[in-house]
């Protein structure tokens, strides 16, 4: 684990009663040097242990794009918890080609652990997200590690139900907005999947969603999922899929549609504090 003497606070501001920073460190997954954001509620300044949940961003986003577009940060601090936010893949690590798409490489992480040269040594974003980044920040700051959530959008949606999916134990609650439910059989899973992950794809499964749940990995929650009927991705985001493969497992799952609604973070903005409420019922009782 990351010594909390090796993380560096670059930036730090006052909002909704709370602080926001910015903060740096050498990631040990990652190889790389790692920046990620946090939000503080004034209960965790004042030394109280608080809930926490992790928020994942999509293609072409970082550390800072969801705690600044998301609105999530009144929220949190009305319902007093924290929020941490990861970058959407390492940074600097000079991986040849990792700058030439917009989705594969820098900015594409696709919150997996790469086990294909020449991305297997620093593209280890499920490591980071769910080990490394918890126990970092659970370490500096009184975060209640027994109480965490998590949610993402689009590639972090996909991200947040694979997490929580894999390792229900360590993600009390699950949301997403737009989530690519299906990425095995969609360019972009292909792509990113293939590079990272090989040919083989059953070693995909794992990073896939609807995979997951035919598998028979639940979550012990209910999954809450939002998805606009504009949303440009809409037929490669695959909701429908997500609901029949939820259906089947069993997995209590609330997929709700919204006809107005595109995928950018008007969207997001305009249904984040019912996922708020969310994981404040099923992290504060």
């Amino acid at each position: 684990m990351t010594a909390i003497s090796t993380v560096e606070t670059l930036k730090q501001q006052s909002c909704c009663g709370g602080s926001v920073r910015l903060l740096r460190h050498a990631s040990s997954a990652l190889g790389v040097p790692a920046q990620f954001a946090v939000f503080l509620p004034k209960e965790a300044l004042e030394g109280q242990h608080v809930p926490v949940v992790h928020v994942l961003a999509g293609l072409t986003c970082n550390h800072e794009t969801f705690l600044i577009k998301a609105n999530a940060v009144r929220f949190a601090a009305q319902h007093g918890f924290a929020l941490v936010a990861p970058d959407t893949s390492p940074r600097g690590a000079n991986v040849p080609g990792e700058d030439e798409r917009y989705d594969l490489g820098t900015g594409a992480g696709f919150y997996l652990n790469a086990t294909q040269e020449p991305w297997r040594r620093h593209y280890q974003m499920a490591a980071y997200v769910g080990e490394e980044l918890p126990a970092v920040t659970e370490a500096l700051f009184h975060f209640d590690g027994e109480r965490r959530g998590i949610v993402g959008h689009s590639m972090g949606g996909m991200g947040a139900l694979v997490q929580a999916l894999t390792f229900p134990e360590r993600w009390k609650t699950v949301s997403a907005f737009a989530p690519i439910a299906q990425p095995s059989v969609i360019p972009w899973g292909e792509q990113a999947f293939t590079a990272y992950l090989g040919e083989d794809r059953a070693q995909w499964r794992a990073y896939d969603p609807c995979a997951l749940l035919d598998a028979g990995q639940c979550h012990p929650g209910t999954v809450l999922v939002d998805q606009g009927l504009q949303d440009e991705f809409l037929d490669i985001l695959k909701p429908d899929a997500l609901e029949q493969a939820a259906k089947r497992a069993g997995q209590s799952l609330v997929l709700r549609r919204h006809d107005a609604y595109d995928h950018s973070y008007w969207f997001i903005q305009s249904m984040i504090e019912d996922h708020m409420v969310h994981h404040a019922r099923g992290l504060l009782g």
